[in-house]
């Protein structure tokens, strides 16, 4: 018999959603109506007999289950669908992780029952936490020894380690196989770790984590693929909850999600696939879009023709791969490519920003329109061009700007408020926190902003624009170096008597520092009563009185202060947690000092749940690195290429994590080679070239520069296309302006 389902093939922006969605609404509203339901499995139905033209899913039927790669794409595509259906029919968007989350933790009681776990409610650790708990309980066993084998600190071992349960889960390998693959894998390598040394670690740390309830993603995803999937029980519930799956972009799925696919069509359900050979932006972090692949024998296949005819990528494709795979061939490219090429790296950034702002100043493209893109964006090049582009009116943003919460002056603020109310925390503050924690609380009443600001984000240098305040930095300065008095227990603030000129401070600051007092005051007293339930509880009065004040904040701190309760409220959870299954002897004051010294290490990031602003599209240049980008499925009429001559052009970097080759189901334990990342480097340049390229449509500019930041000289893959295109911009050009 012929299969339902459908196998759906295309290149970036050649219409793979849209064909998945119309597939999806052929299903639901067939054109001709058919009594038969679309089950192959009914009973009714006989072997080859007819089957209808349309199938189609019945509103009476179970749900749909929609995945998408990553969490954007996932709430995208499920208003698309909702949105072509008028919302008639139960469907359920989730990310492939997201999905195995939910799983385990609705049959957790069925996981209970076949593990012999103490029957208590799960929780999920975030990375950050996992790292830390993860630490502490490994940190016996890595002695100095093993750091300088291992030849990285111990956060970055920790991290490696846990990666590698994560990537193995993903690939539906048992925690205990896992020494076994490494040791093939690794061979002879230099990392100079045992393989059994690294699984016995892991091995202790998900028993630790299952007798307390924590579940990391690593032991979610075990838990679903070696557990609920090969459960008779859990397949029953699967098959009567689903009819139908739709999947998009599966070259960025882990290969435990085939397993759930053929579990779901070996039922009876239909599916219907969007597969892109050139995507593939997750290989290294778990993906395995060569074992996905296999899934289109079961499918009919549909092919889609190249990028739309608006893009580059058709005429420019073939030419630019040519040009870096062989750079001997003479080749020019069209007009479409520009370059612009200095000596140094800020002469580069400095003329990449004035080439964007005359552009649109000039009207010749909108802001919304251009993108910059980079193998990895340092915090000087993120700063020199939103200041530049800022200074011209000229917005920017960051495409999901991950920094560390710390760097925010409100988030430094709340924690050595915190300092200052709690006892035993004076040797976290000092007289400059306690300046910036009196300029930051002391802001002004603001005016609501208008609807426009309100749906729109703002740069962070307009939001710090926009907020004045009663103390400024000079006067918090004074009162912090005569007021302020530290103390390993009690640090405390004097009133403001206490500076002999005080009447310098002006009334407004004085007012404010008062104010200030005063509050202060009272929090330390309700805390010694034990009326504040919890740290989040402060935190949260002082939002409210200080930052807050009845009026809109801007984006970014507010972004922040969500994060920061998440955080706290997280951290709190898990350590009642901890606390309830072995009870230990620590005050809550360690607790605090923990969660503030967890802060200050810069490895939580500000990206509540959700992020995406209510909204039209902000009017912004977009700034991006080539993962973000090709992650988030964009489009422009302008790229800019930043660090064109860069060699992190063809390197996995960030994007690939430790082991994640041996984890791959065509190559399982294999060794990787010199000759295997080679060929890898190669296959990774083509793709981003053919992905970037579908995704602009007017314009592309390799912004090259001859020194690194580092002062080398930069001679990586794309230097041929900077060779074979028009320069707009030249040193000699810039001297003579």
């Amino acid at each position: 018999m012929v299969s339902h389902s459908v196998w759906i093939v295309g290149t970036s922006r050649s219409g793979k959603t849209a064909r998945l969605v119309e597939q999806f609404c052929n299903w639901v509203q067939p054109e001709k109506q058919h009594t038969e339901s679309f089950y192959t499995k009914k009973q009714g139905r006989k072997k080859g007999g007819h089957v209808p033209e349309f199938l189609y899913l019945k509103q009476t039927e179970p749900g749909v289950l929609v995945l998408a790669a990553n969490d954007d794409n996932r709430r995208e595509l499920g208003d698309i669908i909702v949105t072509s259906t008028l919302g008639k029919y139960p469907v359920r968007a989730k990310t492939p992780l997201g999905f195995f989350q939910d799983e385990v933790i609705l049959f957790w009681p069925l996981l209970i029952n076949s593990l012999n776990l103490k029957a208590q409610f799960p929780v999920r650790l975030r990375p950050e936490t996992e790292q830390e708990l993860a630490t502490k309980l490994w940190r016996p066993q890595l002695d100095e020894e093993i750091l300088r084998a291992a030849g990285v600190n111990e956060s970055r071992l920790v991290r490696r380690i846990l990666d590698l349960l994560q990537l193995a889960a993903y690939s539906g390998t048992p925690c205990e196989d896992i020494a076994q693959i490494l040791a093939r894998g690794l061979g002879e390598n230099t990392t100079n770790l045992e393989p059994e040394f690294l699984a016995s670690l892991l091995l202790d740390w998900r028993n630790w984590c299952l007798e307390r309830g924590l579940l990391t993603y690593g032991i979610i995803t075990e838990l679903y693929s070696q557990h609920l999937l090969s459960d008779r029980n859990y397949q029953q519930h699967l098959i009567k909850r689903y009819q139908a799956v739709l999947a998009d972009d599966v070259d960025d799925y882990p290969s435990v999600a085939r397993l759930l696919f053929e579990l779901l069509l070996d039922q009876g359900a239909v599916g219907a696939f969007s597969y892109n050979s050139d995507g593939a932006v997750r290989l290294g972090l778990g993906a395995d879009p060569n074992y996905l692949e296999g899934l289109a024998e079961r499918c009919r296949v549909e092919i889609l023709t190249g990028p739309p005819p608006e893009s580059l990528g058709e005429q420019l494709t073939q030419q630019m791969v040519e040009l870096v795979t062989e750079p001997m061939a003479l080749s020019s490219l069209p007009k479409t490519v520009h370059s612009i090429q200095t000596t140094s790296r800020a002469q580069l950034l400095r003329q990449t920003a004035e080439v964007i702002a005359n552009a649109i100043q000039s009207q010749e493209v909108q802001p919304e329109q251009v993108v910059i893109i980079a193998p990895g964006l340092d915090a000087i090049a993120r700063y020199t061009l939103v200041e530049i582009l800022v200074k011209q009116n000229i917005q920017v943003e960051s495409l999901n700007d991950q920094r560390p919460l710390i760097s925010s002056p409100v988030i430094r603020a709340l924690l050595t408020m915190l300092a200052l109310v709690y006892p035993g925390l004076g040797r976290l503050v000092d007289r400059d926190a306690v300046a910036e924690m009196l300029v930051v609380l002391s802001r002004k009443q603001q005016l609501p902003e208008t609807s426009r600001d309100a749906i729109n984000r703002v740069s962070s240098t307009d939001a710090i624009n926009r907020v004045s305040t009663d103390i400024d930095p000079v006067r918090a300065g004074l009162i912090a170096d005569y007021c302020f008095v530290p103390h390993p227990d009690r640090p405390n603030l004097l009133p403001v008597s206490a500076f002999e000129r005080w009447d310098r401070i002006g009334y407004a600051a004085t007012t404010a520092y008062n104010e200030i007092l005063q509050w202060l005051e009272q929090q330390r007293s309700q805390q010694e009563l034990r009326l504040i339930p919890s740290p989040i509880s402060l935190l949260d009065r002082a939002i409210q009185r200080f930052l807050w004040n009845g009026s809109n904040l801007p984006y970014e701190q507010l972004a922040a202060l969500r994060e920061l309760l998440e955080t706290a409220q997280h951290y709190w959870e898990i350590d009642t947690r901890l606390r309830q299954i072995a009870p230990v002897e620590t005050t809550p004051q360690t607790t605090i000092i923990e969660f503030i010294q967890l802060l200050r290490r810069g490895t939580i990031t500000a990206n509540p749940y959700p992020v995406r602003p209510i909204g039209g599209a902000r009017k912004a240049v977009t700034l991006a690195t080539i993962f973000q980008y090709r992650s988030s499925r964009r489009s422009h009429r302008w790229h800019f290429w930043l660090d064109a001559g860069s060699p992190l052009w063809a390197k996995g970097g960030a994007a690939t994590l430790f082991g994640a080759p041996f984890f791959l189901q065509d190559r399982l334990g294999e060794p990787w080679t010199a000759e295997d990342e080679k060929l890898a480097e190669e296959q990774r340049l083509q793709r981003i070239l053919t992905d970037l390229l579908s995704r602009v449509s007017e314009r592309v500019y390799l912004c090259h520069s001859d020194l690194a930041v580092n002062g080398q000289e930069q001679l990586g893959p794309l230097l041929p296309l900077v060779n074979a295109c028009v320069t707009v911009i030249s040193e000699a050009a810039a001297n003579q302006g």
